[in-house]
């Protein structure tokens, strides 16, 4: 545009009514500071409709309008853009956030430039602020930067135009011990990301085609010697208007510790599992399948390794009383764990032995399953029928016993160990009750008979349904179960007594 197209009033308003339709924000002073004139979009920017409401002069702009940096620093009057062109300054694409000092909730960033326009001579005759308000651009860059800095995945953005860094996050500094500065403005060749990546030429090729980069093993080296396996893989995208790739990792050492730590633990339980001189089984929680026995429970039960794996517990049989066996298994269902439950169990050759179970649930490659151990209990509940069988045969009439003597056949009879829920006293009917009561009052069928005003034979049925709901086989021992229970206490006297 000629020099002579400036100097006329017509042409200069001509000239003012195409800069008001621009998008772009302008702003024109008197060599003095004083404001003249702003277009629409100036006007918009700062969220004012007059240009008295910026402000007569730059002074009085600088008291309507508070500027930031974008690092949140005030900017200092003087280097306002305003004030900077009135110096004559020429710049370019200074940013500053722009709020009204009478209302700070209101927000603009504005990219601003400067112009000085001179008359014939080359002297100064008009200043000129033009400006982008690039708000929303800032806005998803801030967004952007706070979320790259606070995700906890290790990232580097690395600009393709030159192959160097300018960014890094806390993640990448924390697993590295890189510092900022050994990281920023560094190029790839200094500090080689992909190096012993284990397809580093599709990286380097992907990288020079701004392409993704698949996830891939690499080793970082670190700055204090030594290296660090990673999983590395590239995302290209646009940061600053400028083509680059992101960067991320995943630290592989604490899978790896992982790894090393589960895999220990798998050989010390294999190596208790299969030395351990006792009896121990694994099945599946769901349909008790056996997974796996130790040596041990194929010597205990004398069978061999084929007829055991991959059958049921139910199919191997071993275990007497199906009965049992399934309240075993609801009790494991229910609790998880159950601890030194008294069970038969029947060899292959059918030789009974008998057991106490303990049980607990494990997982085992990500399914829940049931650990077994069978301790071997035959010799001591062998001495202990052998006791109560003795003690049984001195004395077919019960009447005789004392407090004391009934007390020490309970704790022979008691062997410290819990048992799967049983028959509870609330399970027999009334007449049962006082079946049960009048033996613990030492009294044979006959008196009981007498007692309850019964036929004998009906007082012999009554007795043999006490005996099968309670488990056990003689009047000792239902004595006995009265007597862990607490019940009859007051009755537990002989007939002397009476």
């Amino acid at each position: 545009m000629s020099q002579d197209v400036l100097t006329t009033e017509t042409n200069r308003r001509q000239l003012q009514q195409i800069i008001a339709g621009l998008s772009d924000g302008v702003i024109v002073l008197e060599l003095d500071q004083t404001l003249i004139w702003a277009n629409d979009a100036a006007l918009s920017m700062h969220g004012v409709s007059h240009l008295a409401e910026l402000g007569a002069n730059a002074r009085e702009y600088a008291t309507r309008f508070a500027l930031r940096y974008r690092n949140n620093h005030p900017v200092p009057t003087d280097n306002y853009p305003i004030k900077r062109v009135a110096r004559g300054e020429a710049f370019s694409d200074v940013l500053v956030e722009v709020t009204p000092t009478d209302d700070e909730q209101r927000l603009w960033v504005h990219s601003v430039r400067s112009m000085v326009l001179t008359d014939r001579a080359g002297e100064p005759e008009s200043l000129v602020l033009i400006m982008n308000d690039v708000t929303e651009w800032a806005s998803a860059e801030e967004r952007f930067e706070k979320t790259f800095n606070a995700n906890p995945a290790p990232a580097v953005i690395c600009r393709l135009s030159d192959l160097r860094y300018i960014k890094v996050n806390a993640g990448f500094l924390e697993m590295t011990g890189y510092a900022r500065d050994q990281v920023i403005g560094a190029s790839t060749y200094e500090l080689d990301i992909l190096e012993g990546a284990e397809k580093k030429d599709l990286a380097i090729e992907r990288l020079r085609e701004h392409a993704t980069i698949p996830q891939m093993q690499a080793e970082l080296k670190l700055p204090g010697g030594g290296s660090k396996q990673v999983i590395v893989a590239g995302q290209p995208l646009e940061f600053n208007e400028e083509d680059c790739m992101l960067f991320s990792f995943v630290d592989m050492e604490p899978r790896h510790k992982a790894e090393v730590a589960l895999r220990q633990s798998e050989e010390r339980f294999a190596k208790a599992f299969r030395l351990t001189p006792v009896p121990i089984l694994v099945c599946a929680a769901e349909d008790q399948t056996v997974l796996d026995v130790n040596q041990a429970f194929l010597d205990t039960l004398a069978y061999p390794s084929e007829e055991v794996i991959g059958k049921t517990v139910a199919q191997i049989d071993f275990i007497s009383d199906a009965g049992a066996r399934s309240r075993l298994f609801a009790a494991l269902e229910k609790a998880g764990r159950v601890d030194r439950v008294d069970v038969g169990v029947r060899k292959k050759g059918s030789e009974q032995i008998d057991c106490a179970v303990s049980a607990d649930t494990v997982n085992i490659q990500n399914g829940p399953c049931y650990l077994l151990v069978l301790m071997d209990i035959t010799e001591r509940k062998r001495t202990e029928l052998e006791l109560v069988a003795a003690i049984e045969e001195v004395m077919k009439d019960a009447s005789w016993f004392s407090r004391t003597l009934i007390e020490k056949l309970a704790n022979v009879k008691n062997v410290n160990s819990p048992q799967l829920p049983s028959v509870s006293f609330t399970d027999l009917t009334a007449r049962e009750r006082d079946v049960l009561s009048l033996i613990c009052e030492g009294l044979a069928d006959k008196e009981i008979a007498a007692r309850l005003k019964l036929a004998p034979n009906t007082v012999r049925n009554h007795v043999a349904t006490v005996y099968s709901k309670l488990d056990v086989h003689s009047r000792s021992e239902a004595i006995v179960w009265a007597r862990e229970r607490g019940l009859f206490s007051g009755e537990w006297r002989t007939k002397g007594q009476r």
